[in-house]
């Protein structure tokens, strides 16, 4: 039996606390049905459902990739790692996806982790210089338009957009992907800068991934899951300037997710 082509690797379960909407037996179950050979399970700030999701893919054939979606603080706080400052750019978090490659990567993975709540229990994130002491083992993404590259070209920022992604791409070697995704937001925002990251991504010769970040398994959970956003921002539906997602922020079909993309989809 073939294949897909298209692995997801950015995928929340629930146990994205009060983000994520995937139950692990009905991500496993749909990943079988689709025929998809892997997953990667990227919860925010958490490793909680490594366990669980590692032993219900094996059991059905599929490769599980333990990852974890982090917050990472933009510029060097140290000053033996000048090379990672940006100047101009103020220092603040930004999320960066982190994937086990291998045993050395997954024990580094569980380093992050934990530091990130021991040394900022009231605002868990990590810094660039824990990247360079840990990142043996582990692949990045750039982190979609919340990453720190895309936001910085969102703000005109294009030379310090390139900065960060040589540095990145100088940690982790042949290992830091930059990340496309299409969501479908209203306000342009995926046009507007796809076209930027695919030029820096040719200009700084570091590969491209095309993701699908997912919050639930189908359409029809999509406002159930606008309300768990809520619950957990302390909103209401009908308020305009709060958290939302898209209703392709689900378990796409690889066919779905892969659509109009050209370069290795995931």
């Amino acid at each position: 039996m073939s294949h897909a082509d298209f692995v997801h690797l950015r995928v929340h379960s629930a146990y994205s606390l009060a983000e994520g909407a995937i139950k692990i037996p009905d991500l496993i179950a749909r990943c079988r049905q689709e025929r998809m050979p892997a997953v990667a399970l990227t919860d925010t700030g958490n490793l909680f459902g490594a366990l669980e999701f590692s032993k219900a893919a094996a059991s059905e054939g599929i490769q599980p990739i333990i990852g974890c979606q982090l917050r990472t603080s933009l510029r060097a706080s140290d000053p033996r790692h000048q090379e990672l400052r940006l100047p101009g750019v103020p220092p603040h978090c930004d999320q960066l996806v982190l994937l086990a490659q291998n045993t050395r990567g997954y024990q580094n993975l569980m380093k992050l982790v934990s530091q990130s709540y021991l040394q900022y229990p009231h605002d868990p994130h990590i810094s660039f210089e824990w990247l360079t002491e840990y990142h043996e083992g582990l692949i990045a993404l750039s982190g979609g338009l919340d990453g720190g590259g895309a936001k910085l070209l969102l703000q005109g920022q294009k030379q310090s957009a390139s900065d960060l992604f040589q540095n990145l791409g100088n940690i982790f070697q042949n290992r830091f992907y930059i990340e496309v995704t299409r969501h479908g937001w209203d306000d342009q925002r995926e046009s507007d800068i796809e076209g930027l990251l695919i030029q820096l991504a040719y200009d700084l010769h570091l590969p491209l991934v095309a993701t699908n970040e997912a919050f639930f398994i189908d359409e029809s959970m999509y406002e159930a899951h606008d309300a768990l956003l809520c619950v957990a921002t302390g909103s209401y539906v009908s308020k305009q300037d709060r958290r939302r997602v898209t209703p392709r922020h689900r378990l796409r079909s690889p066919r779905q997710a892969g659509q109009g993309f050209a370069f290795v989809a995931g």
